[in-house]
């Protein structure tokens, strides 16, 4: 049973050319900093890609030069806007539409749940991201989102899958505050996520996906991972207003120095 999108021609174009080509622009525009090691994830964000998308593009411009085999099993972890339910839950789903085609899913050891799934953007968004730049190469999705959960167990319940899978994390950073107090906010966000504080980005981190940060970090420490960021803007830099801006941060996940 496959996914329809749920937010094709709202959140990015349900034109198929308008999509590679506003995917594109994005790409051509991020110049990340390539970090040291083995690009073990990325945490990027949500939005409507005329406001995310030139931020979530440093992240997912990584991938280009990422190995095949280490990008043939993607997790994907987002947070539940319309449901709230204890722990994870994945899509039920054997495949995920958009219009750039149908990419076919994984299950993991956690419950299905499609109702959560249907109507949410989180996850949805990053995959015509992820079909665009990975074009011509074999790949699956688990789409996963978060409820009620501790990091450490989040962490526990995705360690089987550090060893061949590759993780999204799909996170804003701050809402709707007026643009230097959200510059502020995120930059303390951002800080405790490098750090890997867990307990402190939990209290004092300013994320809508902050579960699923949280979970990566957990992972991240237990595994002798690191996280950079590659980007930071906010809507205000991008397409909106500067007086409610929403932060967005691309980081990515390494393993060794």
């Amino acid at each position: 049973m496959e996914r329809n999108p749920a937010v094709a021609g709202s959140f990015y174009s349900g034109d198929p050319e308008e999509l590679r080509a506003m995917i594109a622009d994005c790409l051509n525009r991020a110049k990340p900093e390539i970090p040291k090691g083995k690009l073990r994830g990325i945490i990027v964000p949500h939005a409507g890609y005329v406001y995310s998308g030139p931020v979530a593009a440093y992240g997912y411009k990584l991938l280009q030069g990422a190995q095949p085999k280490s990008l043939e099993r993607i997790v994907i972890l987002g947070p539940s806007h319309y449901a709230a339910f204890p722990g994870m839950v994945e899509s039920g789903y054997s495949s995920w539409g958009t219009p750039l085609g149908e990419t076919e899913t994984f299950s993991i050891n956690v419950p299905a749940y499609p109702p959560a799934h249907e109507p949410e953007h989180s996850l949805e968004v990053q995959l015509p991201f992820l079909q665009q730049v990975l074009e011509g190469k074999a790949f699956s999705i688990c789409p996963i989102l978060t409820g009620e959960i501790l990091p450490k167990e989040g962490a526990t319940a995705l360690e089987a899958q550090a060893k061949d899978s590759f993780f999204v994390v799909s996170s804003d950073l701050s809402h709707y505050l007026p643009y230097n107090t959200a510059v502020t906010r995120d930059r303390l966000s951002i800080s405790l996520i490098e750090a890997l504080d867990v307990d402190g980005f939990v209290k004092n981190g300013d994320a809508c996906g902050k579960t699923g940060i949280a979970i990566i970090m957990a992972l991240a420490k237990k595994k002798g991972w690191r996280i950079v960021k590659l980007h930071y803007a906010n809507s205000g830099d991008t397409a909106g207003p500067k007086d409610g801006v929403v932060g967005y941060a691309a980081l990515a996940v390494v393993e060794g120095k």
